[in-house]
């Protein structure tokens, strides 16, 4: 039959992990991406002296990325260095009290207990019900299509039986003041909904799972996040994979309802392939396939996105020693904050601020005595808002939050200065509307509503990413190409 030949339209981290999983299997592969370096919106950013990742800060669920390396016959630990993070964070709440998130389920117990935050018994009980759910829903729909394959697999069953114990009945709020007395812990577990790009007052309560994975273990990168899209991509080359950058993808080729390759911009001739992966938001795959009418697209341009963000980034000439690698502020009223989000489509009037300070854990990435400051705020989708204007009065608004609560001036230690906004991000990843995550969790039924990664009406088409099943962040995106990559294989079989 010959060698099988792949594109990947886009080089994330979904895509990337779909390359080095059908390079495994011997197929030649391409990766066409329209920016100068892989990473998606895990890509980075330089700024005199200054470098920023843009996207992502924390890793989880690292053995996602050790078994992709370790089925390559590769040690990850040769390509980039997880740097274990304890504290994970610090925190600051609004009435003043602050908090550092001590790693593992022992080590948030103890700093929580001592923090007067709750109280051993509350812990342990909540921990146990997220561990519950983490059994449950994890093997499940993280590695797995959810087609219908997996009514041949014994975990389905095995779940099924088990999908009452889910929560779905319940919003993470409610859920959580259930377990908890004091209102700085709703806020403290219900933000794991922002990790999808969700309002925890409207996502199910299964979505609690979240803490109970990020507990099994948090890193940072001795090499900075950017250096996990390049290890992935080193990988992908020893293996044979071919990078295209700086080549846009004009369309997604088809006949008959089979798909025959990409045309690339600027380029007379159809790149061919057996099966094309689009790595890239759902809303620009029809785009490329010209099929603006097809059900599944409209289908999922009626679901509700995920929420954006809005980034500062900031070189800081001095050091602030009272901060950690990872930082978070929280507003004093969190539910107006997600209705402003979800409901007005606004920029918080106090919104939640996160700081992640790079060069605590890679020193080279700041001049010596400053800091790297990547300062991201939850946002709404890109609806038309004027983001320059709106830009302006929320940097001044976050300014005044982190000197009230650091009490000390930092606007003047701002040497360098770099943002993004919802639009910017919508231009540079293709992202509909600026959504970090594809859609938002905010009903029950928001695991089951994602695009599934086999199309089920144009042969030889994979989709993966954010978007796309199981969802987006870095494992999950690295699972979506991975899962996509598997049912590519099956499908060609020679």
């Amino acid at each position: 039959m010959g060698v099988k030949k792949a594109i990947v339209v886009g080089a994330g981290l979904s895509g990337l992990s779909a390359a080095v999983k059908l390079a495994l299997n011997r197929w030649d592969v391409e990766v066409i991406d329209a920016r100068n370096g892989p990473g998606g919106k895990a890509f980075t950013e330089t700024m005199q002296g200054w470098r920023f990742d843009t996207g992502p800060s924390l890793l989880t669920m690292v053995g996602v990325f050790e078994r992709l390396f370790n089925e390559a016959g590769k040690k990850l630990t040769d390509y980039f260095e997880p740097v274990p993070l304890d504290p994970v964070c610090h925190y600051w709440f609004a009435d003043g009290s602050f908090f550092k998130a001590g790693r593992g389920p022992e080590g948030l117990k103890k700093s929580m207990v001592e923090a007067g935050l709750a109280t051993k018994k509350e812990i342990e009980n909540f921990l146990n019900y997220s561990k519950r759910l983490h059994q449950i829903a994890g093997p499940l729909f993280l590695e797995h299509a959810l087609d219908y394959g997996l009514m041949f697999n014994p975990i389905f069953w095995k779940s099924l039986f088990q999908l009452p114990w889910l929560d779905v009945g319940r919003t993470m709020m409610q859920s959580l003041k259930t377990f908890f007395k004091d209102p700085r812990v709703w806020q403290y577990f219900g933000r794991y909904a922002t990790y999808n790009g969700s309002s925890p007052f409207k996502a199910p309560a299964t979505l609690n799972l979240i803490p109970w994975a990020e507990l099994q273990g948090a890193w940072a990168v001795r090499q900075g996040i950017y250096a996990i899209p390049q290890a992935l991509e080193k990988l992908a080359k020893e293996l044979g994979v071919q990078f295209f950058y700086g080549k846009k993808v004009e369309e997604i080729e088809q006949f008959k309802k089979r798909v025959t390759g990409v045309r690339v911009k600027g380029e007379a001739e159809i790149r061919f392939a057996d099966v094309v992966v689009s790595a890239t938001d759902v809303h620009e795959t029809y785009r490329l396939l010209k099929e603006p009418g097809s059900p599944w697209n409209l289908r999922y341009k009626s679901l509700e996105p995920s929420s954006s963000g809005f980034v500062f980034y900031w070189g800081m000439n001095r050091s602030f020693p009272e901060m950690a690698y990872n930082n978070i502020f929280f507003s004093s009223d969190y539910e107006r904050e997600f209705r402003e989000l979800f409901e007005q489509k606004s920029l918080p009037v106090e919104p939640t601020i996160y700081v992640n300070i790079g060069c605590r854990v890679t020193p080279e990435d700041a001049p010596p005595g400053g800091e790297n400051w990547f300062v991201l705020i939850n946002a709404p989708q890109d609806v038309g808002q004027n983001w320059e204007e709106e830009g302006r009065k929320l940097r001044e608004r976050v300014l005044n939050i982190l000197e009230k609560r650091l009490g000390k001036t930092i606007r003047d230690a701002i040497q360098v200065e770099g943002s993004w906004n919802p639009k910017q991000i919508e231009e540079l990843t293709s992202s509909k509307g600026g959504s970090l995550y594809g859609l938002s969790s905010n009903r029950p039924s928001a695991a089951f509503q994602r695009h599934p990664n086999r199309h089920p009406d144009f042969k030889g088409l994979y989709l993966c990413g954010g978007s796309a099943h199981p969802g987006g962040g870095m494992p999950l995106a690295s699972l979506s190409g991975q899962i996509a990559a598997r049912l590519a294989l099956k499908d060609n079989k020679s």
